[in-house]
Protein backbone atom coordinates (compact mmCIF):
# COMPACT_ATOMS: atom_id res chain seq x y z
CA UNK A 1 0.00 0.00 0.00
CA UNK A 2 1.10 3.13 -1.01
CA UNK A 3 -1.13 5.59 0.00
CA UNK A 4 0.95 6.76 2.85
CA UNK A 5 4.17 8.37 0.73
CA UNK A 6 5.00 12.24 1.90
CA UNK A 7 2.96 11.24 4.86
CA UNK A 8 5.06 10.77 6.86
CA UNK A 9 7.75 13.21 5.83
CA UNK A 10 4.74 15.84 6.36
CA UNK A 11 4.39 14.86 9.89
CA UNK A 12 7.79 14.90 10.33
CA UNK A 13 8.17 18.61 9.20
CA UNK A 14 5.12 19.61 10.69
CA UNK A 15 7.33 18.96 14.27
CA UNK A 16 10.05 20.72 12.86
CA UNK A 17 11.86 17.75 13.06
CA UNK A 18 14.70 16.75 11.31
CA UNK A 19 15.63 12.64 10.34
CA UNK A 20 18.38 12.16 12.66
CA UNK A 21 16.23 14.24 15.40
CA UNK A 22 13.16 11.64 15.13
CA UNK A 23 16.35 9.42 14.96
CA UNK A 24 18.08 9.80 18.44
CA UNK A 25 14.36 10.58 19.95
CA UNK A 26 13.05 6.99 18.41
CA UNK A 27 15.91 4.96 18.06
CA UNK A 28 15.45 4.22 13.96
CA UNK A 29 17.53 4.82 12.32
CA UNK A 30 17.61 7.55 10.00
CA UNK A 31 18.37 5.70 6.93
CA UNK A 32 15.21 3.35 7.28
CA UNK A 33 12.89 6.76 7.94
CA UNK A 34 13.63 8.10 4.83
CA UNK A 35 12.99 4.77 3.08
CA UNK A 36 9.78 4.60 4.58
CA UNK A 37 9.07 8.47 3.82
CA UNK A 38 9.84 7.97 -0.11
CA UNK A 39 7.77 4.81 0.01
CA UNK A 40 10.36 2.16 -0.34
CA UNK A 41 9.62 0.90 3.23
CA UNK A 42 6.50 -1.30 2.26
CA UNK A 43 4.78 -2.05 5.63
CA UNK A 44 6.69 -0.61 8.69
CA UNK A 45 6.85 -3.11 11.94
CA UNK A 46 3.63 -2.06 14.47
CA UNK A 47 7.01 -1.37 16.46
CA UNK A 48 8.32 1.40 14.88
CA UNK A 49 4.81 2.63 14.05
CA UNK A 50 3.80 2.12 18.00
CA UNK A 51 7.49 4.91 18.42
CA UNK A 52 6.72 7.21 15.27
CA UNK A 53 3.01 7.75 16.34
CA UNK A 54 4.42 8.93 19.81
CA UNK A 55 6.87 11.38 18.61
CA UNK A 56 4.73 12.06 15.81
CA UNK A 57 1.93 12.87 17.72
CA UNK A 58 -0.54 10.83 15.69
CA UNK A 59 -2.79 7.94 17.08
CA UNK A 60 -0.97 4.54 16.61
CA UNK A 61 -4.25 3.13 14.89
CA UNK A 62 -3.79 5.84 11.99
CA UNK A 63 -0.06 4.75 11.33
CA UNK A 64 -0.92 1.14 11.14
CA UNK A 65 -3.72 1.65 9.05
CA UNK A 66 -2.22 4.91 6.72
CA UNK A 67 0.17 1.60 5.74
CA UNK A 68 -2.29 -0.91 5.40
CA UNK A 69 -2.72 -3.08 8.68
CA UNK A 70 -5.99 -4.14 9.35
CA UNK A 71 -8.10 -1.23 11.88
CA UNK A 72 -7.81 -2.01 15.04
CA UNK A 73 -10.54 -2.24 17.22
CA UNK A 74 -10.86 1.13 19.37
CA UNK A 75 -11.89 1.84 23.33
CA UNK A 76 -13.83 4.23 24.19
CA UNK A 77 -11.50 6.60 25.39
CA UNK A 78 -10.43 6.75 21.94
CA UNK A 79 -13.58 6.72 20.26
CA UNK A 80 -14.12 9.87 22.30
CA UNK A 81 -10.94 11.91 21.25
CA UNK A 82 -11.59 10.84 17.89
CA UNK A 83 -14.58 13.33 18.46
CA UNK A 84 -12.54 16.09 18.52
CA UNK A 85 -10.72 15.26 15.18
CA UNK A 86 -10.20 17.62 12.71
CA UNK A 87 -12.02 15.48 10.02
CA UNK A 88 -15.18 16.09 12.19
CA UNK A 89 -14.46 20.22 12.08
CA UNK A 90 -14.07 20.17 8.46
CA UNK A 91 -15.33 17.26 6.75
CA UNK A 92 -13.61 14.46 5.18
CA UNK A 93 -10.36 14.68 3.64
CA UNK A 94 -8.30 12.86 1.20
CA UNK A 95 -4.75 11.70 1.54
CA UNK A 96 -3.39 14.22 -0.53
CA UNK A 97 -5.60 17.24 1.60
CA UNK A 98 -3.67 16.02 4.64
CA UNK A 99 -0.69 15.97 3.32
CA UNK A 100 -0.68 19.82 2.20
CA UNK A 101 -2.95 20.28 5.73
CA UNK A 102 0.64 18.92 7.15
CA UNK A 103 2.62 21.16 4.97
CA UNK A 104 0.63 24.26 5.50
CA UNK A 105 1.28 23.61 9.37
CA UNK A 106 4.38 23.45 8.93
CA UNK A 107 4.62 26.71 7.64
CA UNK A 108 2.49 28.11 9.75
CA UNK A 109 4.55 26.73 12.43
CA UNK A 110 7.89 28.34 11.09
CA UNK A 111 6.42 31.36 11.05
CA UNK A 112 5.88 31.46 14.35
CA UNK A 113 9.55 31.01 15.37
Amino acid sequence: MENYIGYFKALRESKGLTLREVERQTEVSNAYLSQLESGKIKQPSPLTLHKLSEIYGVGYDILMEKVGYPPLKKKVAEINRDKSSIALRVGSITEDEEVELLNYLKFMRSRKK
